[in-house]
């Protein structure tokens, strides 16, 4: 497998892996059972036959010559370089579009000027995590018993609901009664993460509605100061409902060795897992997947060990240029964070890499799309609702990034020439309205689209 750095700047294809990266990261390739119906990896068989190109006078601040389009990606390139100037942009705009099957540059502006991703930091983290840990891996919650104690053990699982934690605790139940005891005491042991902390670039304000401290034991996804102790309180409520007594509040403990297993729950696979954080855009999912990261590549659970995992997982292992790239957490909470819109598409054309697509799979499956209810694109967000973008509700995936001062937009859509493009467009400091800016870019994603001709 060879690298291949165009003239362009970009480093794409994959390096051959050292022996000590391959001991460092567990690569869980799955086999594609199936062309995605409308996804880039419908055609990703193309592209390892392709050779990497690049369309000439590609400069940085965008294409004044279209030499090497085809007419549709010249109509893309010449409408994106008069509406990026756009005031609702402002001042500082970086934006990238790459056809797919060829690797070639449609258009550029300030594609690798580094600006703060917000939630397209997520990407990042998702393919970090699917390729150290693999797409079918799980996170079990296990409940141990010893000395008079259940203790409720976390172990990642940010899909754990009550309704798990039912199952658990009658579980739980039965083999108390089965031992002649009608009363626990019930603790929970969250050791796995060290205690929380803020990361750089956050703020106290975050845990009021945006994230909660990043513990390894929660239920039902529930905003909490401690969503350990509140999901030991759901597990001894549910204790109680089968007939236990539970003596005592709550408390905080680490298991012993000698402690005997009582029940554990699976969690959905890593893939939905993915899915859901991307749809929903959940920065708790994001922190404590970066985390489970950090584990399964050997290193301590901690924002610092995550982020080098991502980087080394997207450099080593991809070839992703970590130029002006600087990330520290990942969700992208961060107002720390930079990374170009050249480097986010870099990141999003790897789903339609052959080599990759399968298992990569869950973060294409889980882009919000154009006019998806319950997603960060729905009509709920006033998002592609403009006479401009309106018609290409169902046509573009991507995903959202919005912060105080930064808003993004990255993804992939299937152009005028049926081939598919990606794009990633971030803005930082515009003055304009965020609901202005938010459409503005909307419109950006349909004119690669091509249906805003």
């Amino acid at each position: 497998m060879s690298s291949a750095t165009s003239s362009n700047g970009r480093h794409r294809k994959a390096k051959p892996m050292s022996l000590a990266v391959r001991r460092a990261f567990i690569i869980a390739a799955v086999p594609v059972t199936g062309a995605l119906l409308s996804a880039p990896s419908a055609l990703a068989a193309d592209k390892s036959t392709k050779t990497t190109t690049t369309a000439q006078s590609v400069a940085a601040d965008g294409l004044d010559a279209t030499e090497g389009l085809d007419p549709a990606e010249q109509r893309i390139a010449e409408n994106l370089n008069t509406r990026a100037q756009n005031p609702n942009l402002g001042d500082t705009f970086s934006g990238i579009v790459l056809d797919s099957a060829s690797d070639k540059v449609i258009w550029g502006h300030d594609a690798d000027t580094a600006l703060m991703p917000a939630s397209n930091t997520k990407l990042a983290t998702a393919t970090a995590a699917l390729t150290v840990l693999g797409p079918e891996h799980r996170f079990t919650t296990k409940v141990v018993y010893g000395d008079g104690t259940l203790t409720l053990i976390g172990g990642g699982d940010r899909m754990l609901t009550t309704a798990d934690l039912t199952e658990l605790a009658k579980t739980a139940a039965a083999g108390v009664k089965l031992g002649g005891l009608d009363s626990v005491k019930v603790r929970i042991d969250d050791s796995l993460f060290p205690e929380p902390t803020l990361a750089t670039g956050w703020n106290d304000s975050y845990y009021d509605d945006q994230v909660s401290p990043v513990r390894s034991l929660v239920v039902d996804g529930k905003l909490s100061a401690d969503t350990s102790i509140d999901a030991g309180k759901v597990f001894a409520k549910q204790l109680a409902d089968q007939g236990v007594t539970v003596d005592g509040e709550v408390t905080r403990g680490t298991a012993s060795a000698t402690d005997v297993p009582v029940g554990q729950h699976l969690s959905p696979t890593l893939s939905e897992t993915i899915k859901k954080m991307l749809k929903k855009s959940d920065n708790d999912i994001a922190e404590t997947v970066l985390r489970m990261t950090a584990l399964g590549a050997g290193r301590p659970a901690t924002y610092e060990d995550g982020t080098a995992v991502v980087r080394d997982v997207l450099s080593r292992h991809y070839g992703v240029s970590m130029a002006n790239f600087e990330i520290h957490d990942g969700s992208g909470l961060s107002r720390a964070n930079r990374i170009p819109a050249r480097t986010v598409a870099d990141i999003l054309d790897l789903v339609t890499d052959p080599r990759y697509s399968g298992l990569l799979r869950s973060i294409d499956e889980g882009l919000p799309v154009a006019g998806e209810a319950g997603s960060t694109l729905g009509p709920e967000w006033g998002r592609f609702d403009t006479q401009d973008s309106q018609c290409a509700v169902g046509q573009v995936k991507a995903k959202t990034g919005t912060l105080t001062g930064a808003i993004a937009l990255s993804g992939l859509t299937k152009a005028e020439d049926g081939r598919w493009k990606v794009f990633s467009f971030i803005e930082n400091q515009s003055s304009a309205d965020p609901a202005a800016t938010k459409d503005t870019l909307d419109g950006l994603a349909a004119t690669v689209n091509g249906c805003w001709a």
